[in-house]
């Protein structure tokens, strides 16, 4: 089976149930696993490179005013390729390319491709499409070996945090300019990593806040988590924001607790690392020693 991948997520789902063979085409952000990045690239992005998310959020909404894609797919490449599966989302056209950009695309391939459209807003969604995809290219067992480990992993991440004596506060951040709090499987992940989301809603889009929202909202921790960020650039957005009159009187900035975190890895793809990012945030909001969640140190700076 040959198969390509619109999705940063769906690759890495693909390579968990041993199919990076099999794997022929992907998207200029598939970085994951690092074998990824030698595969032919498929899908692009319209955006012009830019350093602040101020003028992404710009770029965006230009797009979207105009009825327009934010990605370019490789019409050339994907027909010499030939697949016989493509994997599709239908969740964020500002994420991932989604089925209306795969039309010219499927008139253009002499033998249609099946395609897989995968658009999760929990975390047991995310848990049922890496079954879906085990389904579709007949690794179920593998599929089925792969979830039942995610399930254990946040099994013991929720019998950890069960007994903390407090459950803080928090304010994810999916965007700093303008602000947005994350939606969809990210207050989940709060709620089982021992804290309360402040502002984000489970299983609904993430959304765009006032700073009086955020300020209202009193958190006890802050996570910086922009969408498609690493750390580092998490790190220097934090630094390069303006943040309103009222921020330093937060709890969470006077007590330190706030973090910025790698959302790209741990965060925004809804993929086999979230159960990652659930250990990364119940070590931050119950300040246990990392080991005892197995996150990733690298995955988390206090700003």
């Amino acid at each position: 089976m040959r198969i390509c991948s619109f999705l940063p997520s769906a690759t890495e789902m693909v390579y968990a149930l041993g199919l990076g063979d099999e794997l022929a085409g992907v998207t200029y952000e598939c970085d994951y696993p690092p074998a990824a990045r030698a595969k032919p690239v498929v899908v692009h992005t319209r955006l012009a490179p830019t350093a602040t998310s101020a003028a992404v959020d710009r770029q965006v909404a230009e797009f979207v005013a105009r009825g327009e894609s934010l990605y370019r797919v490789d019409l050339q490449a994907l027909a010499a390729l030939q697949p016989d599966l493509i994997i599709t989302q239908d969740l964020c056209h500002v994420c991932a390319a989604s089925p209306g950009d795969l039309v010219d695309a499927l008139a253009r391939l002499p033998c249609p491709p099946q395609v897989l459209s995968l658009s999760p807003r929990t975390l047991a969604e995310v848990l049922g499409d890496i079954r879906r995809l085990g389904e579709a290219t007949e690794r179920g067992a593998a599929a089925e070996k792969l979830v039942a480990e995610l399930e254990e992993r946040i099994r013991r991440v929720e019998e950890a945090v069960a007994s903390a004596k407090q459950r803080p506060r928090v304010a994810c951040l999916e965007w700093l300019d303008p602000p947005y709090v994350a939606g969809h499987w990210v207050p989940e992940m709060v709620e089982k990593a021992g804290g309360v989301d402040a502002l984000g809603r489970v299983g609904e889009p993430s959304r765009r806040v006032s700073w009086e929202e955020v300020l209202t909202s009193r958190p006890d921790v802050i996570v910086v988590m922009p969408c498609g960020y690493r750390l580092a650039q998490t790190v220097a957005e934090c630094r390069g924001v303006r943040f309103p009159p009222g921020w330093d009187a937060l709890p969470a900035v006077r007590a330190g607790r706030v973090f910025a975190v790698d959302a790209n890895s741990y965060f925004s793809r809804p993929g086999p690392r979230l159960v990652r990012g659930l250990q990364l945030l119940a070590s931050v909001l119950h300040l246990q020693p990392r080991s005892l969640f197995a996150a990733p140190a690298e995955g988390v700076a206090a700003v």
